[in-house]
């Protein structure tokens, strides 16, 4: 018997369970980012659009999805691997992605480890495409307050 699986938007209260699962899912980078005043903060910013399934009352899988306006992005899209290879995964990315259209947001990328090879797998095969870019992502902590 298949089991039984619901989805719904990811609350804070999802946090100590989405934590575990992220560090339990191959290829999944979890930092000091991922603490709850982080995921507070993104989710607070980000309503609507992150979504977690269960089964049983058990967290199995979660993404998270924001936007800055023009192209939306998705991270830490994880499924138990007890319960992959049932759709969850792409009903997940399904939910984000018609919840940023619903925003306007007509596009969305994503990143993908180059040591996590299933990852670009399962995008692909999603229709996802890579882009033709030839650019290194680079990253800056926030300074203080802005002048003005």
């Amino acid at each position: 018997m298949r089991p039984r699986i619901a989805y719904r938007p990811m609350s804070l209260r999802d946090h100590r369970r989405a934590v575990a699962l992220w560090r339990r899912t191959e290829g999944m980078c979890v930092t000091a980012d991922d603490r709850r005043a982080g995921i507070a903060l993104y989710l607070r910013r980000n309503r609507g659009l992150c979504f977690v399934a269960t089964s049983a009352g058990k967290l199995v899988g979660t993404v998270l999805c924001g936007h800055d306006g023009r192209r939306g992005i998705l991270r830490h899209l994880a499924v138990d691997k007890r319960f992959r290879g049932k759709g969850i995964a792409r009903r997940l990315v399904d939910l984000s992605l018609r919840a940023l259209a619903r925003q306007g947001v007509a596009r969305c990328n994503l990143f993908v480890m180059d040591t996590n090879p299933s990852a670009m797998a399962f995008w692909l095969h999603l229709g996802f495409k890579p882009l033709d870019d030839d650019y290194r992502t680079l990253q800056g902590a926030a300074r203080g307050s802005l002048p003005g």
